[in-house]
């Protein structure tokens, strides 16, 4: 028997939540960390950024609707959403804490955010083409936001260059 999943946009803006959640987790550890005072107000700026991600993020969740899809085994659903996002962006292992606390400089955190923020909008796209038409608005509202974060940190990579 194939089960065909539709995911839904109230998931997707649940998993983007997660994910700002960590990304902010990451950008105060590493303010906290540099000494730099340029440094800190950048990722200061950036888990602000984060932090308002989020907000948007769970403004969204009213909205949409609820959806349960049929599973072989309760639970099967979230277990196979939770894979695709751990294996995606800030996977089961990965301690964004930990992460940012390993971190030797302010262009090697940069770096990591932008590849963390593309995983994101990688994510979100491959998503998109999951959801149903109707819903679809809502996931380009989160790549949109995810794009511009992107673009910001490649603008402070230049800065520091």
């Amino acid at each position: 028997m194939h089960i065909m999943w539709y995911f839904r946009a109230k998931e997707i803006v649940e998993f983007g939540r997660r994910v700002e959640k960590n990304g902010l987790a990451f950008y105060r550890t590493v303010a906290e960390k540099t000494a730099d005072a340029g440094v800190k107000e950048i990722f200061n700026y950036l888990a602000a950024e984060e932090e308002e991600h989020e907000r948007i993020f769970a403004a969204m969740l009213p909205g949409l609707e609820d959806y349960n899809p049929p599973e072989s085994y309760p639970g099967e659903y979230q277990d196979y959403v939770r894979v695709l996002v751990d294996e995606h962006v800030f996977s089961s292992d990965t301690d964004p804490v930990a992460l940012a606390a390993k971190v030797n400089n302010a262009l090697e955190a940069l770096n990591l955010a932008i590849g963390f923020e593309k995983d994101s909008i990688l994510f979100f796209y491959e998503l998109r083409g999951l959801v149903p038409e109707r819903e679809r608005a809502t996931v380009d509202k989160l790549i949109h936001e995810e794009q511009k974060h992107i673009r910001k940190l490649a603008q402070f990579k230049k800065e520091l260059a």
